[in-house]
């Protein structure tokens, strides 16, 4: 692997079948992260991706966890910051959040709420694009607050569970960009 187009990184993706339940075939990405070349050649593809002229952001956010990883060694090379998406209770400050509906109930997330600037272009990183309801709250979360999101930006998407679609029927005019598919 010696540059950022080599597809080899995506041999650092391990399936784990039947995690965290039966049925579930779950991509490990610590292999991918725990391989510098690996990883360099990721971050400089989503680089790439996030200096087209219609996205360029001046902030990152991320959900937590895994995203995290991508999402701060991103925006360092990007040069911009990286705001934590968080769960309820995990910020300091005063925050401002969403709910939102997953298949058997309701969850939500939170960001610190002066981290959020009237008209700052903030674009949303993520390892995995599953079915885009964590996605479409952070969109819808950071709309609400006066950010403009222009994209979405994931290391991989899953395309049965049709993520991609969830979002662009919420916000039609928002990108949505993944380095592969499964």
């Amino acid at each position: 692997m010696t540059d950022e187009n080599s597809a080899n990184w995506r041999d650092y993706i391990i399936d784990i079948p039947d995690y965290p339940k039966k049925g579930v075939n779950f991509k490990d990405i610590t292999p991918l992260v725990g391989n510098a070349q690996a990883f360099k050649s990721v971050i400089n593809l989503l680089a790439n991706i996030c200096q087209e002229e219609d996205i360029k952001p001046e902030q990152l956010a991320c959900p937590e966890a895994r995203g995290f990883m991508f999402g701060s060694a991103l925006a360092y090379r990007l040069g911009t910051g990286f705001l934590p998406v968080r769960k309820p209770g995990k910020l300091p400050r005063q925050t401002c959040g969403v709910e939102y509906e997953l298949e058997y109930g309701t969850d939500s997330l939170q960001i610190h709420a002066d981290d959020i600037i009237e008209g700052q272009r903030v674009v949303l990183i993520d390892d995995v694009l599953a079915t885009g309801g964590t996605m479409a709250a952070c969109v819808k979360m950071l709309r609400n607050n006066g950010a403009i999101v222009p994209a979405c930006v994931f290391v991989m998407e899953i395309d049965g569970l049709d993520g991609r679609k969830k979002i662009i029927s919420q916000y039609q005019d928002i990108q949505v960009h993944s380095l592969t598919h499964y």
